[in-house]
């Protein structure tokens, strides 16, 4: 028994974290929060909870568990909605933060792994939602996708008003937005713009915005983004986003079932560090 314990912990941490994914860890870590890695490749440490609901807004979808965050990014979110419930311009729902320990998630978003990014949807609901509304939310796109258009209906002055509340904040390193919602940004007259230079245009972002903020002063393991381009991002940079309608759209792919898909094992951490929150 002795001989097989010492083999079992001579084994390399890597090969041990392949055989567990991410959404396994339902809690966080002990101890101070800790970004580790990047963006689209570390973990979280000692990961904090956001409260279901607060002053100024809810968290949707929290069957998901994907409501922890750096300690930073958690007080960023309550401040924020503090600040637009003050505006009284609505709620903010909360998305998708990260994962209790971070990491990759099995499905959607490739980012979102270290705690320092969040969705933050477009509807602004004037009366908290039920609990069914956050479990199953319906999206408020603000895009019409098939004409590429911004749908003025839908669009008003609250959301641009979100938007320069959630970016002028100092700890925020980018937002991104949909490339016609930057459009309209960049129209609006602003008394001082220069937060424009952080509003950064994404394809899929129509019905929310990502908010990343910069590495945490002290994690000296967390790998920071490049600080984007100078300028408001405006004019010809944001023109080449725009479709070329005299290039043939790339032919769909092939639907595939669920259940035909075969399974993937869980993305291998980069960090050692990463590794081993996986496996506490």
């Amino acid at each position: 028994m002795k001989y097989g314990l010492v083999l079992c912990l001579c084994l390399p941490l890597s090969s041990l974290a392949m055989n567990r994914s991410w959404e396994e860890v339902t809690l966080p870590s002990d101890g101070e929060s800790n970004s580790i890695g990047s963006y689209a490749n570390g973990c979280l440490a000692g990961g904090a909870e956001l409260a279901p609901a607060g002053t100024g807004y809810q968290v949707i979808r929290t069957q998901r568990n994907r409501y922890y965050g750096h300690a930073d990014m958690i007080d960023y979110l309550t401040s924020l909605a503090i600040r637009v419930d003050a505006l009284g311009i609505g709620r903010i729902l909360v998305g998708d933060i990260a994962m209790p320990r971070g990491g990759r998630f099995a499905s959607g978003h490739a980012s979102h792994q270290t705690g320092l990014d969040a969705d933050i949807w477009l509807r602004l609901p004037a009366t908290p939602l039920s609990v069914e509304q956050l479990s199953t939310p319906k999206p408020y796109s603000v895009v019409d996708l098939n004409s590429y258009r911004l749908e003025k209906e839908k669009w008003t002055e609250s959301h641009a008003l979100l938007i320069q509340t959630a970016a002028v904040d100092e700890r925020v390193a980018r937002i991104f937005v949909h490339p016609l919602i930057k459009q309209q940004l960049c129209d609006t007259a602003w008394k001082d713009n220069s937060w424009l230079r952080k509003v950064r245009p994404w394809w899929g972002h129509y019905s929310h915005f990502h908010v990343r903020l910069h590495c945490p002063e002290g994690d000296s393991q967390c790998v920071a983004q490049s600080p984007p381009p100078k300028g408001d991002g405006c004019g010809a940079e944001l023109a080449s986003w725009k479709p070329n309608p005299y290039i043939a759209p790339k032919p769909a792919k092939a639907v595939v079932k669920l259940a035909d898909k075969p399974k993937k094992k869980p993305a291998k951490p980069k960090y050692q560090e990463c590794v081993a929150l996986l496996n506490q």
